[in-house]
């Protein structure tokens, strides 16, 4: 029988949305008021649900502490209150669009859960814009 554990987290961010090799013009065309070189922040949203077999010795599919532990450790001290293009550096080359950044967090974590585990991985942006990314 597989369950899904979901935890929710929080993190504030900055970044800028561009690309290095575009022409301010051509960067301002595609990403708006998201290319202001001064940057802007998002009050990040998080869910980060692991399915898989219930433990017959513990009832757990995985221990709720140990996913917080992990989600503070890998994402909310990595990220939180931080400029992601210039303070984090899995975004050093990578542009830190909402959906490369679901990625990222998948990748951190996918790290450091035990391999049988299916991740899935929510990342809200505003209210109403969000992505979500499962390793496929």
């Amino acid at each position: 029988m597989k369950v899904t554990v979901s935890r929710k987290a929080h993190f504030n961010a900055a970044h800028r949305l561009y690309r290095p090799d575009w022409s301010f013009e051509q960067n301002d065309a595609v990403f708006g008021k998201c290319n202001n070189p001064n940057f802007h922040g998002h009050n990040y949203d998080l869910t980060v649900s692991v399915t898989g077999e219930i433990d017959p010795e513990t009832g757990y599919v995985v221990d709720v502490k140990i996913l917080k532990d992990f989600i503070k450790s890998e994402i909310e001290d990595a990220f939180d209150h931080k400029n992601l293009n210039v303070d984090v550096p899995e975004f050093k080359n990578l542009n830190p669009t909402a959906e490369n950044i679901v990625v990222v967090i998948y990748d951190k974590l996918k790290a450091v859960l035990d391999s049988h585990l299916v991740l899935e991985v929510t990342l809200y942006e505003t209210p109403r814009n969000f992505v979500t990314y499962s390793g496929s």
